[in-house]
């Protein structure tokens, strides 16, 4: 054991020694792989070694988390992940051998952002509030809402609402978060949940309605949109993060030079600027304070995904 740990350390001290490579478990062009490549580029400066990003897409983001679970933990595989990770393997029911563990078989890094997830509404759909959107629902007005896939927070959002209110929103899920903006947009679907940033030029020229937060607080990006718990819904609270996981056993003082890097990362003005592009907040801070919002959905988010049943399927 000791020649083992003295590697490790030997390891860590000289880290990184070649390149490292951050995955991302969704296809180029969405916000997790815009974000994962700013911060690689920004690290790779501080780290003087290549850090590279790599998709590895497939089954809503569990091909890549589970390839990240099963690489060495030496600090040289990251996983770059929205929330969607926590909850992916109990809404699509794999088996263990295709899956990864979202609670034990990580190690947290650093929890990077914050996004805004709303309610928006295609102004064809005549409704301006949730309070219209509530009350066409309940006279028989039948609407759908989009999101950007079965099981995603967003979904779970449109659900805790629908059962809130006591109406049945037809969900309709979509491969991504583009599709369902795009049909949303063109009117295809009357509603949408959807992160900030892909709706952002249409809420500024009239195309979209925000109608709600479903955060906790209101966004900085958008204050004069209330949020679904000061509607009166204050149980429905789904929120998006991004963060940075290692393998499991990653040694500490690779996860401690990691998460001080990216840290400063955070606080550059011009990665803050860009985030803000993609509706995102920097957050940063200890690898606990990641370990402890990812399990705090799980728990939370998990009894919901139970109790209403959600699936990908």
């Amino acid at each position: 054991m000791l020649g083992t740990s003295t590697g490790s350390v030997r390891a860590a001290a000289t880290y990184p020694a070649k390149t490292v490579t951050m995955v991302v478990a969704y296809p180029p062009g969405g916000d997790s792989d815009a974000m994962a490549r700013l911060y690689a580029d920004k690290l790779s400066a501080r780290l003087k070694q290549p850090v590279i990003v790599e998709n590895r897409p497939g089954a809503g983001g569990v091909v890549g988390a589970a390839f990240v679970s099963r690489a060495p933990a030496d600090g040289y595989t990251l996983l770059y992940t929205p929330n969607p990770f926590t909850l992916a393997p109990m809404v699509l029911k794999l088996a263990p051998s295709a899956s990864y563990d979202p609670l034990h078989g990580f190690t947290p890094v650093i929890q990077t952002a914050v996004q805004a997830v709303l309610l928006v509404a295609n102004p064809q759909a005549g409704v301006k509030t949730v309070g219209e959107m509530v009350a066409a629902a309940r006279s028989g007005k039948a609407l759908t809402y989009g999101s950007p896939g079965a099981g995603s927070p967003m979904h779970i959002a449109g659900e805790m609402l629908n059962r809130a209110a006591g109406v049945k929103i037809q969900h309709v899920p979509y491969k991504g978060v583009a599709p369902a903006v795009n049909d949303v947009v063109a009117g295809h679907v009357p509603l949408a949940y959807v992160t900030l940033g892909p709706v952002a030029q249409y809420i500024n020229t009239g195309r979209l309605i925000p109608l709600a937060i479903t955060d906790a607080r209101r966004s900085p990006l958008l204050p004069n949109v209330p949020t679904l718990a000061e509607l009166g819904y204050k149980d429905v609270v789904v929120g998006a993060w991004h963060g940075v996981m290692a393998p499991k056993g990653t040694p500490p003082e690779i996860v401690r030079t990691l998460n001080q890097q990216l840290n400063e990362v955070l606080r550059l003005p011009d990665v803050a600027d860009k985030m803000a592009t993609f509706g995102a907040i920097p957050v940063g801070g200890v690898p606990a304070a990641l370990e402890k919002v990812n399990a705090a959905d799980y728990e939370r988010l998990g009894k919901v995904v139970r109790e209403l049943a959600i699936t990908a399927e």
